[in-house]
């Protein structure tokens, strides 16, 4: 597909003034769904704590790459970083030494999450992380102050992803990126379960209907796009 050609988005909209169930439909959900759509997508269930595990499995580094993740990300060293779903932190650890003079906040809304994340904190002595417990709605982030938001993995289970993206707006500073990596739903080789993968396309249209700008969409990883988009200067 064309980088330039993905689909239009609506346009975006401030959520104070947009009555939330007219974003959102309901159907019966199907399996691995909770039956909430939002732009087209049905959300998909959300893999719990219980989880940790498979987001530390050996095989990851070969089979995701996160190596080259981290390397692709538009990184200053004074950086203020936002994990959004940053679960045991396997990637907040990875990134927190691009940014040694600024800070990584490494949010998830599941208190042993954080727990694992407070306890790599102590246990290896790092100083520029900080879990927070954000919400379904918010990641409970300072206001202007992200200069670098990234979602591995985890939008596609956001409950209320209209809400926590336009709270996101609101937390990135004037130019500041959001960065989402997000296995192939055009690749039916991929073994992921269908929602919990999602098209360049529908990416680019729920990003652009809160308002952010797509920059590029890189296809360096195995399995996941990575696309960058930026907050207006305006």
């Amino acid at each position: 597909m064309d980088r330039n050609d993905a689909a239009p988005a609506p346009e975006a909209v401030s959520a104070d003034t947009v009555d939330t169930s007219e974003v959102y439909s309901e159907r019966p959900p199907s399996h691995n769904g909770i039956g909430k759509v939002y732009l087209g997508r049905e959300i998909s269930r959300v893999m719990g704590h219980r989880g940790a595990d498979w987001l530390e499995r050996p095989a990851r580094e070969r089979k995701e790459r996160p190596d080259l993740f981290v390397d692709s990300l538009p990184l200053d060293p004074t950086d203020t970083v936002a994990d959004i779903g940053a679960g045991t932190g396997y990637l907040t650890f990875r990134v927190a030494p691009r940014v040694s003079r600024g800070n990584v906040f490494a949010v998830d809304i599941q208190p042993e999450m954080l727990d694992i994340v407070r306890d790599r904190i102590s246990e290896r002595e790092i100083e520029n992380v900080t879990p927070v417990r954000g919400t379904v709605t918010d990641p409970n982030l300072p206001a202007d102050s992200i200069d670098l938001a990234y979602m591995v993995d985890a939008y596609h289970e956001f409950s209320h992803p209209y809400e926590m993206m336009t709270a996101l707006m609101e937390d990135l500073t004037p130019g500041g990126r959001v960065v989402l990596a997000e296995y192939r739903k055009e690749d039916p080789s991929i073994p992921i379960k269908p929602l919990h993968k999602m098209s360049e396309a529908q990416v680019r249209k729920e990003m652009e209907a809160i308002g952010l700008e797509w920059v590029e969409t890189k296809d360096m990883l195995p399995r996941q796009h990575f696309l960058v988009f930026r907050k207006p200067f305006e």
